[in-house]
């Protein structure tokens, strides 16, 4: 068959994902679609996949993607006429240990928040259910009877069918060797069979994916790992519809086929595919190719497998499977529009989870591509979670193999990744270790978390309860608060917008009224065709025609591309990325001012300096642009210093602020300070699924202003109707609670809503929540107050009580003293 000329849109590879990407293209969409293959159908990793389908994730949206999956896979063999085999056999997760079945329990709690029934089940329970398993050493199990297992390749050629069935045109032996490109764009796909023209493409290639995308000067950061299980000969006794098995204590995993067993593992020692090929490349002609079985590597899943199922030690094996599986360095799959060139899309990296994310995947990419936005909030998935850093192949290679030994480890709260650190410290880093710092690390960024005092171990350990630095981090909290405390927030992403249309770039991309006076900031949201929230930043107004914008450290790439992406090429404007040209050091509490006065000769009074203002003063002979800004709801300043000053600046500060205490502080006071005041965090309280109004932001949006700007339309059909859901914060009085997020809010015994950030306040002495209340009628203010609240934690119910306004300083009076 002859390749067209020219399609609209071009997908690149004929794993599961890309034929579920044509295929929703093809059907919701009616988009002109070819979908290329180098070898055929499958041939790549998605023919051995094991087949195991989960739905529950840590995320609503994720979890609503797996669930559409689900949903896809049960009806799709009506419509294409060919089988998927899938059973929802539901899943059993084992648990041997006290913080794994606190884990269990809080995933539970996540499951109903997110609307399914996870249940909890004894030694006794698990045992009568799967007869084989010996259960002696389970404190318990979970159990989601929703789940189940499919056949990777049956569902694939399924969906392929049904592409074609919607105009889909898909090609087998065509391997894309280049692309055309114009002004950042890619025009036509070359092929070893002649060029396509086309107006977008879809990389869907599957460990290939980044070698396709370096093509168009892409990166795709994942590496191929073996991944290796086992097919069984028939076990008498098993039943055909015996659950799927999850035992992570052991790294194991199991799901009956033709009356055997799948099992297979995720060990800590992973191996990493690699070639001799140039940068480790994966062959083209690696097609229904596998390793040689590899049983010394096995032998510690083999111990495993049959301490947990007796009858393995005496039944044959059937095949071995090793094959490579893409993993990414954080564990989480790969969607969206590339930051470099923005009509090519991207759906790749699943770690093994591909067929249970599949369907739903390509559903939500095929969206995308089509509206240029996500609809829905993707962002723990989203390609511009990544920057510079993850084109370190080497870098990225150790770091996905520890994500890879974390696939089954207890996912205790705040844990942090250990390799490839220290990456890029700021110029305080050896000054902060010297105060004890213990760091985390966010997007390649060393930052203190919390500092440890003397006798106290200068490390994170691990709980599912209070960790070691609660206490800690209290003291830092109450410090800021009562006297003055510096954070190095260097890692802040900045970007300067300069040129003639500079304010009209920004009055369009930005919610707020970004056209102040020159020396005035602007605290303000980004927002979708939706009016949901994709960014949320402060800018700062330099000049005329200069602005300074700052943002989240994780939210770099994606909030300089988001900008980017809004700005018409007609304007003009430049914006460029300033992140490594300054430290950041936040001077915050009541005392802020006496050390800053100390340290300038600028007037820093409140009449000559008042909040929400920026000024450019000079420190031990540096100007500082010093932005009166606060996230802790103190007196304080953002001080952002050119990068090579950074050092001597904080040392001034440390010796003016003597006389008054003052002492360097981390991440984890920062949080809890916020919780009290009430301040949003993006990705977690407000997303692209949420509005300002919902949110209570709308105070922060110009829609009294006769200007247009992105998402505007939306917010005015939203208009005065009643909302239904609000933004609400929550506290519990019971300081053995712990919060983390996504625990179910309760309204008078009915479920309404979950938690999107938690944690504890240490100045009001409670813990503290904050969420969404929802209701399909409409959340008034008499709906809000008048109700019961509980909160469910670990499936335990526990009192709550409902805020609608910052339970520390509400009415903003020490930020504006």
């Amino acid at each position: 068959m002859t390749l067209p000329a020219y399609a609209e849109i071009v997908v690149i590879g004929g794993g599961i994902i890309g034929c579920s990407t044509a295929y929703h293209l093809a059907r919701d969409h009616k988009a002109d679609v070819v979908l290329l293959e180098q070898g055929k159908l499958t041939s790549g990793s998605t023919w051995h996949a094991a087949g195991l389908v989960g739905q529950l994730r840590s995320s609503a949206s994720i979890t609503r993607v797996l669930k559409y999956s689900v949903d896809l896979y049960k009806g799709l063999e009506a419509e294409t006429g060919l089988a998927t085999g899938w059973k929802m056999t539901g899943c059993l997760r084992l648990a041997t240990n006290a913080d794994r079945w606190i884990e269990y329990k809080r995933l539970a709690t996540t499951a109903k928040s997110f609307g399914m029934d996870m249940q909890l089940l004894s030694p006794a329970e698990v045992k009568a259910m799967w007869p084989l398993l010996a259960t002696g050493d389970l404190v318990g199990a979970s159990w989601l009877p929703t789940d189940g297992q499919a056949n990777p390749s049956d569902i694939t050629q399924s969906l392929a069918k049904g592409a074609r069935m919607h105009g889909a045109r898909l090609f087998e032996d065509v391997r894309v060797t280049s692309f055309d490109m114009q002004d950042g764009r890619i025009t036509a796909v070359k092929t070893t069979r002649g060029d396509i023209a086309c107006d977008k493409v879809v990389n869907c290639a599957g460990q290939w994916a980044r070698q396709v995308g370096a093509l168009a000067g892409i990166n795709v950061p994942l590496q191929p790992v073996k991944h290796q299980y086992i097919v069984t000969e028939r076990i008498d006794g098993l039943a055909s519809d015996a659950p799927t098995i999850r035992d992570p204590d052991r790294r194991i995993y199991f799901k009956e086929e033709v009356g055997g067993l799948v099992m297979g593992g995720y060990e800590p020692n992973p191996q990493a595919w690699t070639t001799d090929l140039a940068g480790g490349d994966v062959p083209d002609d690696w097609q229904f190719r596998l390793f040689d079985d590899d049983y010394d590597h096995f032998e510690q899943h083999m111990n495993q497998a049959i301490t947990r199922v007796p009858a393995l030690e005496t039944v044959g094996v059937k095949q071995m499977i090793n094959g490579p599986e893409s993993f990414t360095p954080d564990g989480n799959f790969i969607l969206g529009v590339a930051p470099e060139c923005v009509n090519i899309f991207v759906g790749a990296g699943f770690n093994a989870f591909g067929i249970a994310a599949g369907g739903g995947a390509g559903w939500v990419l095929a969206q995308w591509v089509v509206d240029g936005e996500a609809p829905l909030d993707l962002w723990v998935v989203d390609i511009r979670r990544f920057s510079d850093l993850h084109r370190d192949r080497q870098w990225v290679r150790d770091r996905t193999l520890e994500a890879y030994g974390k696939h089954y480890t207890i996912g205790f709260p705040h844990e942090e990744y250990a390799t490839g650190r220290p990456r890029i410290v700021s110029p305080l880093y050896e000054r902060l270790q010297k105060h004890r710092a213990v760091f985390g690390s966010k997007l390649g960024w060393e930052r203190p978390n919390w500092f440890a005092p003397e006798g106290v171990e200068p490390n994170d350990i691990y709980s599912m309860g209070r960790q070691n630095w609660f206490s800690p981090v209290g003291d830092e909290h109450r410090h800021v608060r009562e006297n003055v405390g510096i954070f190095d927030q260097s890692s802040f992403a900045k970007y300067e917008m300069t040129g003639a249309d500079a304010l009209k770039a920004l009055d369009w991309t930005c919610a707020n009224d970004v056209a102040k006076p020159v020396g005035r900031l602007t605290y303000t949201q980004l927002l979708n065709t939706r009016g949901g929230i994709e960014a949320d930043l402060t800018v700062a107004r330099l000049g005329e025609d200069r602005f300074y914008v700052v943002t989240g450290t994780g939210f770099r790439t994606h909030d300089f591309s988001w900008i980017g992406d809004h700005v018409g090429n007609e304007l003009d404007v430049t914006l460029t990325d300033v992140t490594e040209d300054f430290g950041t050091l936040s001077l915050m509490g009541p005392r802020a001012r006496d050390v800053l006065a100390a340290v300038t000769d600028a007037d820093v009074s409140n009449t000559a300096f008042p909040f929400g203002h920026v000024r450019e003063i000079s420190i031990a002979g540096t100007t500082v642009r010093a932005l009166r800004v606060t996230y802790v709801g103190e007196l304080g300043w953002e001080l952002h210093v050119p990068i090579a000053a950074t050092g001597e600046i904080f040392d001034a500060l440390m010796a003016a602020g003597e006389e008054h205490s003052i002492r360097p502080v981390g991440y984890r006071a920062l949080e809890s300070l916020r919780l009290e005041k009430g301040y949003r965090a993006w990705g977690s309280d407000i997303t692209p699924n949420d509005t300002p109004q919902e949110a209570g932001l709308g105070w922060a949006v110009k829609l009294r202003k006769n200007t247009d700007f992105l998402g505007r339309r939306a917010l005015e059909e939203i208009g005065g109707a009643v909302l239904k859901k609000r933004f609400a914060g929550f506290t519990v009085d019971d300081c053995e609670i712990v919060l983390l997020g996504r625990e179910t809010i309760l309204r008078n015994s009915e479920p309404v809503g979950y938690l999107t950030s938690g944690g504890y306040g240490y100045t009001v002495g409670k813990n503290i929540g904050y969420g969404y209340v929802r209701n399909a009628d409409g959340v008034s203010d008499d709906f809000l107050t008048c109700g019961d609240y509980e909160l469910v934690v670990a499936m335990q119910r526990t009192p709550a009580k409902i805020h609608l306004e910052p339970l520390y300083d509400p009415a903003g009076e020490r930020i504006r003293a």
